[in-house]
């Protein structure tokens, strides 16, 4: 909430943030995190400094540069309705590897708190069926996610329908 006032006021003064285009991948993909980051109800500083920092190393953005995706992220998480629109669009521009490795990125957001819930799961299952990854795939990410950051992995598969 205090940074989408942040931007807002930013936005008011005319700030000197880079902006992006709504379809540019990044923000859909900023969007998508968020999404995933939310799904439990609760966003802690842990899960909001992990996604920084992996945004960071995935596409080599400055801070600037990074306040602007998230505040682009941000709005355009607010207005969307489903996972669909984001979806769609990144199956257009991204390989299926690149997709496979956004639903690695989504993991270490769900992971960066030591846990994962149900709704995640749910979450991240829809945007990989929606990307066009499998469920073997998706289980293999999240598998490799909770190896490298120590977490339990014993939990079943939620009912994916």
């Amino acid at each position: 909430m205090f940074e989408r006032l942040q931007h807002f006021l930013a936005s008011l003064s005319g700030g000197d943030r880079p902006t992006f285009a709504t379809d540019d991948p990044r923000v859909v993909v900023m969007a998508l995190c968020i999404q995933v980051m939310e799904a439990d109800g609760k966003v802690l500083d842990v899960e909001k400094k992990a996604l920084r920092a992996r945004f960071k190393e995935f596409y080599g953005v400055d801070e600037a540069e990074l306040d602007a995706l998230v505040a682009a992220g941000t709005d355009a998480e607010n207005e969307a309705i489903d996972f669909f629109r984001f979806t769609s669009e990144l199956k257009r521009q991204l390989s299926e590897d690149q997709r496979i490795a956004l639903i690695g990125l989504l993991w270490e957001i769900v992971y960066a708190d030591g846990e994962r819930s149900e709704m995640e799961d749910h979450a991240i299952w829809r945007i990989a069926d929606l990307l066009g990854v499998s469920g073997r795939e998706r289980i293999m990410k999240r598998q490799e996610v909770a190896e490298r950051v120590g977490a339990a992995t014993n939990r079943e598969e939620p009912d994916e329908g």
